[in-house]
């Protein structure tokens, strides 16, 4: 699809979304919502948000199980990566910070951009098998609007695919890694050997070691999740159980991918309140939850991502266009191995 194309069905597509979540506005009590935030727990919401932050720690921590072999082997550089990307996604659209992620960790650790790409390529991988594992778990043994009910064949489905690329990955062949050659002239040749190195790099990393560890971590994080969802209802006397809870973070979740506006502010809203009201619960008191677990996500995460990587964030409006697919930071032209003695 050409560029000029694909930016016009998506910014088609933000559009039509906007135009939506505008006429929900319209149905919202607004009155009724901000009195339910401003008589929240502080206290369970100091909890919550402490939980979150516990959260990203844990997908920092996955991310590292994979960018050690690969010679970025800082525990610290990964966990502020993470927070800067966190950080970025919630004032930019369409996941953008995870672009910067990478960019972040291969300046710093001197490792070239296509290896990290692969591990953060697995990583995020990882993050999509927890979702679908609950999804799928949830859908099976819970009572879900009929909306979640539909999605389970499919997500049964992309379970068995990943599950499927997972084995793939263990017991493909090993590759040996060649010299790198001159760059190639044509821009579609350059991205053909970067993506080449990237797949590559997703193979020697792969392990079950490191598969079972990301899975834990995965089922660490969505369970810190929905700790985070239900101490912010608490806090707004919102009567919300365990199921309606969970049946709640995957609806809001169930586009992950796509953000249609910074930090999916609206889209967020619209469909934690739907989901709440099909459990029976007042529209107006969860938007203003959604608004309350938002605030936590987004204004704490944010800081902290602006405190950890400061010189990072808030240059990336003054990123070189030079910074595309297919170029190494200038720090690091050489081809670093896998970590010695690495496990297979």
């Amino acid at each position: 699809m050409k560029p000029a194309v694909s930016r016009m069905l998506r910014l088609g597509l933000t559009g039509l979304i906007l135009v939506m979540l505008v006429l929900f506005a319209r149905k919202v009590n607004w009155h009724d919502t901000w009195r339910t935030m401003q008589s929240a727990s502080l206290p369970l919401l100091l909890a919550a948000a402490l939980v979150n932050l516990a959260s990203i720690v844990v997908k920092g921590v996955r991310w590292w199980v994979f960018l050690r072999p690969v010679g970025a082997t800082s525990l610290a550089l990964a966990l502020r990566a993470t927070f800067a990307g966190a950080g970025l996604n919630n004032v930019l659209v369409a996941n953008g910070g995870e672009a910067a992620r990478v960019v972040f960790v291969a300046r710093s650790a001197h490792v070239p951009s296509a290896k990290v790409l692969a591990t953060l390529a697995l990583e995020r991988l990882f993050e999509l098998v927890g979702y679908v594992v609950l999804l799928s778990l949830a859908a099976t043994f819970l009572a879900l609007p009929s909306s979640l009910e539909r999605v389970k064949p499919f997500a049964v489905g992309v379970l068995v695919a990943m599950v499927a690329l997972l084995v793939w990955l263990l017991r493909r062949p090993d590759v040996v890694e060649t010299t790198v050659g001159p760059k190639p002239a044509s821009w579609h040749g350059r991205v053909k050997q970067y993506g080449s190195r990237v797949i590559r790099t997703i193979g020697q990393v792969s392990s079950g070691p490191r598969f079972l560890a990301a899975v834990g971590l995965s089922v660490l994080a969505w369970a810190l999740q929905v700790a985070t969802y239900q101490l912010t209802a608490r806090s707004a006397h919102l009567p919300m159980t365990l199921v309606s809870t969970i049946a709640a973070l995957l609806a809001v979740n169930l586009g992950f991918a796509l953000r249609a506006t910074p930090g999916n502010v609206g889209v967020f809203q619209a469909a934690y309140a739907a989901t709440a009201a099909a459990f029976g619960m007042d529209q107006n008191q969860a938007i203003a939850v959604a608004f309350l677990i938002q605030a936590q996500q987004i204004l704490p995460v944010t800081l902290l991502g602006i405190a950890l990587a400061p010189e990072f964030i808030l240059k990336q409006s003054k990123r070189r266009a030079t910074d595309v697919p297919g170029e190494i930071p200038s720090a690091s032209r050489s081809e670093p191995k896998l970590e010695p003695g690495a496990p297979r």
